[in-house]
């Protein structure tokens, strides 16, 4: 194993060590619940977390070498998200049976969001009746951020999205296209649609839509979440999020689908 590796997986283990204890110590992080109404979007408030990777434009990846393209693109997927919210951060998500739903933004190389992502997992297995997720790709770290994505959201189109997800969440390597197309065998993913899906205009218009979201609600990093009408920005601990999570459900989470 390279020098270049061997301090990946130090500096991911080190991470996911200390935020396991900090979930373990929840007064560790902040677990008092205050809440600022936002202006905009109406009918949200924000929750202020704990720590965060990455702080770049939400566009990043995304640009292309003509600027007032770029513009003209992010004042478009403002313009389309801020028209639906609840619509773009929950998609099609089954909220039946009184399901409060959370939309998390992430990337794969934050390793907050390796270790949230895992525990939003085993959350929606161990409260299926209560919860449900919807996940947005926010590559905020670079090249490779911006592949895993796009081959994710890419996967998605053949049914392998969390197969996909799991891999890059877990995986020490950094995404490449050689990467994609061993991890493409594996899971049983046709590679050559893989890679044709991640240029995809559908695939642009997800990512433009889930950074939009990020630039609607003022997201300086990853993880990110909104659970019902609360943001969260930051790591939060599992009972914080349940905490919300009740709060949400007694107070109704869809008024802010209806005053967006």
């Amino acid at each position: 194993m390279d020098s270049k590796k061997r301090s990946t997986l130090l500096t991911i283990g080190a991470v996911i060590a200390g935020y396991a204890a900090l979930r373990t110590v929840p007064s560790l992080l902040p677990e008092k619940l205050e809440l600022e109404a936002l202006d905009r979007p109406k009918g949200f408030r924000r929750f202020i977390a704990g720590e965060t990777s990455g702080s770049f434009d939400a566009f990043v990846g995304l640009d292309s070498p003509d600027s007032v393209d770029v513009a003209a693109r992010k004042a478009a997927a403002i313009e389309r998200v801020s028209a639906d919210i609840c619509g773009a951060l929950y998609g099609d998500l089954d909220m039946s049976n009184a399901r409060i739903p959370l939309a998390s933004f992430s990337d794969y190389y934050c390793p907050f969001c390796r270790v949230q992502t895992k525990s939003f997992a085993d959350m929606t297995s161990k409260m299926p009746d209560q919860v449900a997720i919807a996940w947005h790709e926010l590559p905020l770290l670079g090249d490779s951020s911006n592949l895993a994505a796009k081959a994710a959201l890419a996967a998605k189109r053949q049914g392998a999205y969390v197969a996909f997800q799991e891999r890059l969440m877990t995986s020490p390597f950094q995404a490449t296209p050689e990467y994609l197309a061993r991890l493409s065998e594996d899971l049983g993913v046709d590679g050559e649609q893989l890679v044709a899906d991640m240029e995809s205009p559908e695939v642009a218009r997800e990512l433009e839509n889930s950074a939009a979201l990020a630039q609607v609600f003022a997201f300086v990093g990853t993880p990110a979440l909104v659970i019902g009408r609360t943001v969260v920005q930051g790591q939060v601990s599992d009972r914080m999020i349940r905490k919300i999570i009740d709060l949400e459900r007694e107070e109704g989470w869809d008024l802010a689908c209806v005053s967006a």
